[in-house]
């Protein structure tokens, strides 16, 4: 492994962890640079959960700290996402990645509008909602969501997003921090089963995980001082960058093949 490849780890890593924290999407970066380094894809995508794990660990550490982590319904909804999350694993192999990924682009697009649309109900929660218990309709979009983040994990910030905020009911703040805690929860689960299958390189995990902790460790705190605003405009930014890769208006792997070279 030379000094670049490390260097393209680590930023990369960096740019992973604090994407994935505020908002979702950041595992395009990591995937990409992966293959690029010459991992298969089913390597990367098992590989890349060495780093999505430590980032959540960070990111939920951080903000525990800062009293915004709801831990007791999290755990709840976590449970169905772990569910899913195992069945999603073992199947990643056998879905079609270009339409799957196409269908992703769409759906964040349709979140882009909701969070330029209708900021009130999608940014800043809805209390009585949130206070409410959890039903049998949240269960099931968890264990789907669960069921997606377990195949491929990119973009399984997004729907963790909307079905916190639009089935729950929390604030972006508070949001993030579950979503942190749940992929933190079900990843472990996911990432066995890569192992079990040899789907993971270590040496190329281990290195991206300290990007991806710097930048989850950076993410968490800003997002506590910025406030949901901060972190509504991240999303956009996030979303646009990511479909316009989805549907081949920018190639990332293009974009960071030029910057290894």
């Amino acid at each position: 492994m030379t000094y670049i490849e490390i260097i393209a780890l680590i930023v990369s890593g960096i740019l992973v962890g604090f994407i994935n924290t505020l908002a979702g999407g950041g595992s395009i970066i990591s995937l990409s640079i992966l293959m690029l380094l010459g991992l298969p894809a089913n390597v990367a995508n098992g590989t890349n959960r060495i780093g999505i794990l430590v980032q959540n660990i960070t990111a939920v550490a951080s903000f525990k700290q800062q009293k915004v982590l709801e831990v007791k319904k999290g755990l709840l909804l976590a449970i169905p996402a772990i569910v899913g999350s195992v069945i999603g694993a073992w199947i990643a192999v056998d879905i079609n990645e270009d339409i799957f990924e196409k269908a992703i682009a769409v759906i964040m697009l349709v979140m882009l509008g909701f969070t330029l649309f209708n900021p009130q109900r999608f940014v800043y929660g809805n209390k009585e909602l949130s206070e409410k218990k959890l039903n049998i309709w949240q269960i099931l979009i968890f264990f789907f969501i669960g069921m997606y983040g377990g195949f491929i994990q990119l973009g399984v910030g997004y729907f963790l997003i909307a079905g916190i905020v639009l089935g729950v009911g929390y604030d972006l703040v508070k949001t993030n921090a579950m979503k942190v805690l749940i992929v933190l929860i079900y990843t472990p689960f996911t990432l066995i089963i890569f192992i079990m299958n040899d789907q993971v390189n270590w040496a190329y995990g281990l290195i991206l995980t300290i990007g991806t902790f710097i930048g989850a460790f950076i993410a968490s705190r800003m997002a506590v001082k910025r406030g949901v605003n901060f972190v509504k405009w991240v999303i956009v930014l996030v979303i646009l960058f990511t479909a316009s890769h989805l549907f081949g208006i920018i190639d990332i792997k293009e974009i960071l093949g030029t910057l290894v070279k």
